[in-house]
């Protein structure tokens, strides 16, 4: 996890942001085919279109066109009842680093993917829990402590959706993921805010990034609110106090959480009291390795939580921490006990 940067600008042109899409794209066209062999060109195109969406979205953040809105209600994402299939939640322990793993019915979607070091285990974790497709793969960002190990998962598993933020990074963890993609000819799907994707029954709408973050790569994190229509899970990568408020000025209504999945490993540069006083979760998560050198999660977070009775579950205490919702129970198991 790189030093942060303590510049971050707010109010970026479109232009700049539609500019920069479009660089991300080039670059991966330069290292990638699109899935089905069409040309370069086309790919492409379909990138600019995408980019054009996305500083659209940027533009109106609140409405964004062809994405659904949020509405109130304690799930955060409407009216969807259809919850009695298991909706299961893995906080997979990948040490200082983050990995989820979702199963929603016979649907699967991976969120982040540790570091370099934990490719070959995370394959096999997935490979344990009967994983032969993945519905949606999520690198939250291009930082290594939470694409490391994606270039594993792309060569191991079918995958029909890959999100990531339109930011490159030039780093070799980010060029194993797109040397991945160019092998098993995929392309990169960028976030629309505001849209929402259907994951057997249950269902989950992408929040942000909102903004051109520049340099600020923790800020560029795809957040996201997953829900079955009776519990919902928030989950924001490495996102900052900046990043968060642009989320709580886009969407001021329906972000109520049953579980938060603590941002940039319970840091104090992220769960600022306003977020948490408008998620209002009853159990956070914390993704972070068992004495790590930044001091995750910090004091400042931990108090704000036990302010609020909010319960904590943490991966550098108790292992991998699976959470259940099923027949409007949320039940919780650890690696390692309580």
């Amino acid at each position: 996890m790189p030093p942060r940067k303590s510049k971050n600008k707010t109010t970026p042109s479109s232009t700049f942001i539609l500019s920069a899409a479009v660089v991300f794209v080039t670059l991966l066209t330069i290292f990638s085919n699109p899935a089905g062999g069409g040309s370069p060109l086309d790919f492409l195109a379909q990138g600019i279109s995408r980019a054009e969406k996305f500083s659209s979205s940027l533009s109106n953040p609140s409405n964004p066109e062809g994405s659904s809105s949020l509405s109130g209600g304690g799930s955060g994402l409407g009216s969807n009842t259809a919850g009695q299939e298991a909706l299961t939640v893995h906080f997979i322990d990948v040490g200082q680093a983050d990995s989820i793993f979702i199963q929603s019915g016979d649907h699967c979607m991976l969120i982040d993917a540790g570091n370099n070091d934990d490719g070959e285990a995370l394959v096999r974790y997935l490979q344990e829990q009967q994983v032969e497709r993945l519905d949606y793969v999520i690198g939250s960002h291009p930082h290594e402590d939470h694409i490391g190990g994606l270039d594993d998962v792309i060569n191991n598993f079918a995958i029909e959706t890959i999100l990531m933020p339109p930011k490159a990074h030039t780093t070799k963890s980010f060029e194993d993921v797109i040397d991945a993609l160019e092998a098993r000819q995929l392309s990169i799907t960028f976030p629309e805010p505001g849209k929402t994707y259907t994951l057997g029954p249950a269902e989950f709408t992408l929040l942000g990034p909102l903004k051109d973050y520049e340099e600020d790569l923790n800020n560029w994190s795809i957040a996201l609110i997953l829900s079955n229509g009776i519990h919902s899970f928030f989950f924001g990568g490495d996102i900052e106090a900046a990043a968060e408020a642009d989320i709580l000025s886009a969407y001021p209504y329906g972000l109520k959480t049953d579980v938060l999945k603590l941002s940039h490993h319970g840091s104090s540069t992220s769960s600022s009291e306003a977020f948490l006083e408008a998620l209002s979760p009853s159990f956070a998560v914390a993704s972070c390795g068992a004495g790590n050198s930044y001091g995750h999660p910090h004091q400042e977070v931990l108090t704000a939580l036990q302010d609020r009775h909010i319960q904590l579950y943490r991966t550098d205490r108790q292992g991998t921490i699976l959470v259940t919702s099923q027949d409007g129970r949320l039940t919780w198991q650890t690696e390692k006990g309580d």
